[in-house]
């Protein structure tokens, strides 16, 4: 289907955002997923966030490895920059691109398969080093493409379309980007869009390694009575720890939300994370308290989403390597190579 091209033609009366875009302008092709996918409204909550924040997308790189997952940014924001690489690389391809050019950007999207698996190693040292980019799992704990066997984050106990019981212990992806330093962390659902669009939005407007852990139902494999991963038990067994919105101060934005307690974070941007609290013993600048808190409901069989935790002063690698802020990919042959005098210098300083 990814063949067939979108019609061009918008209707005139289409709502438009700051850059007078409207939301078919941060579409990609047609998608070739199976109908009902998690993974498309993933894109589709993509698409809203980027339409919303009036991202621009010849400002977006949108890496991927390989699996169903992977596929997906061919069909969201198709005037961006792309790169689809091999199996569980994305976090190292991205990190180079990262360091060659910073204003981007950069959006990883990945696949339970891909990143808990293959590629697990990339993923810890990506979030380690405190890469700025949107890294976004989406979960549905099979290997899709493959038919249908238990992926590394399928819970001990869930039962295969055939019937097959899992013995393996899961990882725990939440778990792992909290404990490796991520500077904000956030689980959802692809069928609450609700929640997922501010988190998206959340994390396109921080600094640092923001990780999306996304429960993603594959409707072929994974979607029966048995599976954790699937719509009805995810929904039957959601605990949201909060509602927000992403508030950048260049346009106002209207919301109506139920009573309760509110804080604000300032991000580096200047935009603002605005936190309605559900649980009121919930605070999610508390790295600690986090980790406990989604071990302790993983424990009774719950899926704990929203904003997990955030670190608002969070630094990223280019701040903790001192890198130059003029993009490296524009440094010229004098920039890099100074000549003999300061290499004498440079050499002089590391004896």
């Amino acid at each position: 289907m990814t063949y067939i091209a979108k019609p061009k033609l918008h209707h005139p009366t289409l709502p438009q955002n700051a850059l007078c875009f409207t939301r078919r302008d941060y579409e990609g092709k047609i998608s070739t997923l199976c109908a009902g996918c998690g993974h498309d409204s993933i894109s589709a909550a993509i698409i809203q966030a980027c339409w919303e924040l009036a991202i621009e997308p010849h400002r977006v790189a949108k890496l991927s490895g390989i699996g169903c997952s992977s596929k997906t940014p061919d069909y969201f924001l198709g005037q961006s920059h792309g790169f689809n690489t091999v199996h569980g690389r994305m976090p190292s391809v991205l990190t180079g691109a990262n360091l060659a050019n910073r204003e981007l950007l950069y959006l990883g999207v990945s696949g339970d398969g891909d990143s808990a698996s293959i590629g697990i190693g990339q993923f810890v040292h990506a979030i380690r080093r405190g890469v700025n980019m949107v890294y976004i799992v989406e979960n549905n704990g099979v290997y899709g493409l493959t038919k249908g066997q238990f992926s590394a984050t399928a819970d001990q106990g869930s039962t295969s379309k055939r019937g097959v019981v899992n013995a393996d212990s899961p990882l725990d992806l939440v778990g792992l980007a909290l404990q490796l330093g991520a500077t904000y962390v956030a689980r959802s659902f692809s069928g609450d869009k609700r929640q997922l669009v501010p988190l998206i939005k959340g994390a396109m407007s921080h600094r640092g390694p923001a990780f999306l852990d996304v429960i993603s139902p594959c409707v072929a494999f994974n979607n029966h009575a048995g599976s954790t991963k699937s719509y009805e038990y995810v929904r039957a067994h959601n605990d949201a720890v909060n509602r927000l919105d992403v508030i950048p101060e260049r346009q106002a934005i209207a919301v109506d939300y139920a009573e309760g307690e509110t804080i604000e974070v300032a991000q580096h941007d200047g935009s603002v994370l605005r936190l309605h609290k559900l649980d009121a013993g919930y605070d999610p600048r508390d790295r600690i308290a986090a980790m406990n808190y989604v071990q302790q409901h993983q424990a009774r069989g719950e899926v704990v989403t929203g904003l997990l935790y955030v670190d608002a002063q969070a630094a990223d690698l280019h701040s903790h390597l001192n890198t130059v802020t003029q993009p490296f990919n524009t440094l010229t042959a004098r920039d890099l190579s100074p000549g003999t005098a300061m290499l004498e210098k440079i050499n002089a300083s590391l004896r």
